[in-house]
């Protein structure tokens, strides 16, 4: 139906996470349409960003021709309060709040015995050689509110609260703007679990 190269690109497009074939089909011929300068500024990003994007050696965040990603490299952020993620995007995240100027720790994942994931395969080992080196005072468990995040965050807690430092969790509860009345049982028990000290 399709000639050879068209249909490889509608392969190779249908093979990312989220594309499913129709998604494909009109990518390809969008990619069809466009300019052939277009097409080849899509194709040289691709080519760049597997060229020049490795791992942070300190943090495990993606950095760029470097050893060190842009928050390790900047002096300004607090060294000594680190907040552990699952994966780069979740720096994405916190950073958009603008409320932490620390460092980050990026596991790539969470504990999931059913997929064969333990403390091995993530980054557990490399977060607990940087507490001495780097005098951490604080760690912040940032994974996901899932059962997989939750166990993840239970394991670091226990391996890191005999080290001496503070171990927090972010808090999780009703979204600004939610219903109580549509609100999850597990959900409101964390607002609640979690509630503060009013100060007027």
């Amino acid at each position: 139906m399709y000639t050879g190269s068209l249909r490889a690109l509608i392969d190779e497009l249908g093979r990312l996470p989220g594309i499913g074939p129709k998604s494909a089909q009109r990518i390809a011929f969008y990619i069809l349409k466009i300019p052939s300068e277009d097409a080849r500024r899509l194709a040289d990003s691709i080519v760049a960003v597997k060229d020049r994007t490795t791992l942070c050696e300190q943090c495990f965040n993606v950095a760029e021709s470097g050893n060190l990603c842009d928050v390790c490299a900047d002096d300004r952020r607090d060294a000594h309060v680190v907040c552990v993620v699952e994966d780069p995007r979740d720096i994405v995240a916190v950073e958009r709040t603008q409320q932490f100027r620390g460092r980050y720790h990026v596991l790539h994942g969470a504990l999931n015995p059913l997929e064969g994931i333990g403390p091995d395969q993530l980054r557990v080992r490399e977060l607990l050689g940087r507490i001495d080196a780097e005098e951490i005072t604080e760690t912040i468990l940032c994974t996901n509110p899932n059962l997989e995040g939750e166990a993840t965050a239970m394991y670091l807690a226990r391996l890191l609260t005999p080290l001496g430092i503070a171990v927090t969790r972010i808090a999780s509860g009703l979204p600004v703007g939610g219903d109580l009345e549509y609100a999850d049982e597990l959900t409101l028990g964390r607002a609640i679990e979690g509630r503060r000290a009013v100060v007027p």
